[in-house]
Parts: C-alpha cells; structure tokens; sequence
C-alpha cells in the first residue's frame, strides 16, 4: 500500500510541476490530468476521448467537455501540441519538442517516429507576408 501512495504522491508531483512551469493554475481538474498525461514521466499521445476514458478508469469525474477545455489550455500555454490527422481526428502530444509520427491507419494511433532519421531538404517559397510556424510530418501506416 506504501508503494502505491509513493507512486500516486509523485504523480501528482510531476503533474504539478508540469502545471506550475507554464504558470497554470492546479484546479483540480488539470492537476488530474496532468497526473494522467506526465505523472510516470512518459510523453504520450492521446485524444480528447482517449484521456476521458483514462480519467474516468482512474476514478476522476471529469467531463468530456472539461478534457477538451483542458487540453487546450495545455496547447495554448506550450504544454502539449495538438497534431491533427485527416483534419477531423486531433492527438494531443505531450512531447512538445519537433518531431515526426506515425499514424497507424488500422487501430488509429499516433507514435513518434525518429526524428534523426527524417531529412527535409527544401521547403518551397513562402507567399510575401507569411513566416513559417512549423512542419508538422504525419507518416500513414497500414500493416501488412
């Protein structure tokens, strides 16, 4: 049981600290799924509904609408970036450093792919007026 408090306490922690750095302020919904989303020190990718579900397993009454609100306020301070896949389907990336991923079209889910091994050697021309925000690379996948 002792474990388990320890483990629970240092979630919590690192959900705090992940909440505190973007100057956020720990409601208790953010701290909650900060927890879930930072809390054993993993980068994940999740959905709106994915985190739901997460947060509803783990007991925490949430709501659907709640896990959307948060999630953008997360993407709007630089805590997670949200990758949109077919324009309809958004993750929401807990590693906010660029990189590359996979999207594995047969079960819908979004990997990081290595970034060392990407090479994007010219981008074409921007239109006078604009600069450039980022590249974001979505590599489809189907198993065969």
């Amino acid at each position: 049981m002792e474990q388990v408090s320890s483990t629970n306490d240092l979630a919590g922690r690192r959900g705090e600290e992940w909440l505190g750095a973007a100057g956020l302020r720990p409601t208790r919904q953010r701290l909650a799924l900060a927890r879930l989303l930072v809390g054993d020190g993993e980068d994940r990718h999740v959905t709106a509904e994915t985190l739901y579900e997460a947060a509803s397993r783990s007991g925490e009454p949430v709501s659907l609408a709640t896990v959307y609100n948060t999630l953008r306020a997360f993407c709007d301070v630089g805590l997670m970036r949200e990758i949109t896949v077919d324009g309809t389907k958004s993750y929401f990336d807990t590693n906010v450093s660029d990189h590359p991923h996979f999207y594995w079209e047969d079960s819908a889910v979004l990997t990081d792919a290595p970034a060392e091994e990407l090479e994007i050697r010219r981008l074409p021309d921007l239109p006078e007026g604009a600069e450039l925000s980022s590249v974001d690379v979505v590599i489809r996948l189907r198993r065969i």
